[in-house]
């Protein structure tokens, strides 16, 4: 069993006599549990051969020497949404690559995480094409079978290459995407920005329940919908479907019309989202057509 485990590289490596990154970071993060600076720092560590999420804390400063940054990639930011809902005041330390950032952004628009009680360690390593002259370390894309580009959606295409099939070609290759669904709600479990209470995907006049695959395809596009000023491109959904669903692709699109619109390029700031209605109670008024 042991042998057939995959191997995880040392995500850091000593060069030239220098101290390895993951040394300095090791350091850093000791010095800020030590000193009070963070109440908790979020980020991975070996678990029988796999790198996990884990929550180091000042009790056990020890543990971080077992910190490790490496090609595993989880929501840390969402657990951080998580924790700071249940506890406003806590500090929270983060690992964070790119794509984690951009979701920090995000959360700090929409006000699940204060900004002033987070610390983050950023690791460049982004693939996305919301990150500029990101080091595209580890996340290169899959090539796609025959079959599927014959029939369904080049998961790697541009928005604009999927755009230049015919209308009629375009949606039944869309369907046949959408109807390998098993509604898992692994793409929603997993994203970093999803953070409703109430999700309407488990609304049972919208999406039925007791049906497999749901409706198509309006599980997909309201998701979408909701997926428009608020995707960070991190691809995670599109990793975690089981039935390879070319997700990052569709909101992409979505993304790319929230641009064109308002100008809003999500994540790589936090400035204000144009869905994100703040400040005094907004009353809407009818007005004759």
């Amino acid at each position: 069993m042991e042998e057939q485990m995959k191997e995880w590289p040392e995500p850091f490596s000593t060069t030239g006599g220098k101290t390895s990154m993951l040394v300095t970071m090791q350091e850093q993060v000791k010095e800020w549990l030590d000193q009070d600076k963070v109440d908790l720092f979020l980020g991975y560590k070996m678990v029988q051969k796999h790198p996990l999420p884990h929550c180091f804390t000042k009790d056990n400063l020890d543990e971080v020497d077992e910190l490790i940054a490496g090609q595993a990639r989880y929501s840390l930011e969402k657990i951080a949404t998580k924790i700071a809902a249940e506890r406003p005041e806590i500090k929270i330390g983060l690992l964070a690559r790119d794509c984690n950032q951009r979701a920090l952004n995000v959360l700090y628009v929409w006000n699940q995480l204060n900004p002033d009680n987070l610390e983050t360690i950023n690791v460049n390593c982004c693939p996305s094409k919301l990150k500029e002259h990101g080091d595209c370390s580890y996340l290169e894309p899959e090539q796609v079978g025959s079959f599927k580009k014959m029939i369904g959606i080049d998961n790697i295409i541009e928005v604009k290459a999927a755009e230049e099939f015919s209308q009629e070609d375009r949606f039944n290759r869309w369907m046949y995407e959408f109807q390998k669904c098993l509604k898992c709600y692994g793409c929603r479990n997993i994203c970093p920005v999803c953070f409703c209470e109430e999700c309407s995907l488990e609304h049972t006049d919208l999406i039925a329940t007791g049906s497999i695959p749901p409706e198509v395809p309006i599980f997909h596009l309201v998701r979408a919908v909701h997926m428009g000023g608020r995707c960070i491109d991190c691809g995670l959904c599109e990793d975690t479907c089981p039935v390879d669903i070319p997700l990052r692709l569709l909101y992409r699109k979505v993304n790319e019309t929230v641009e064109d619109v308002f100008g809003y390029v999500t994540g790589t700031n936090a400035d204000q989202s144009p869905f994100n209605l703040l400040g005094d109670e907004v009353t809407l008024k009818i007005k004759p057509i």
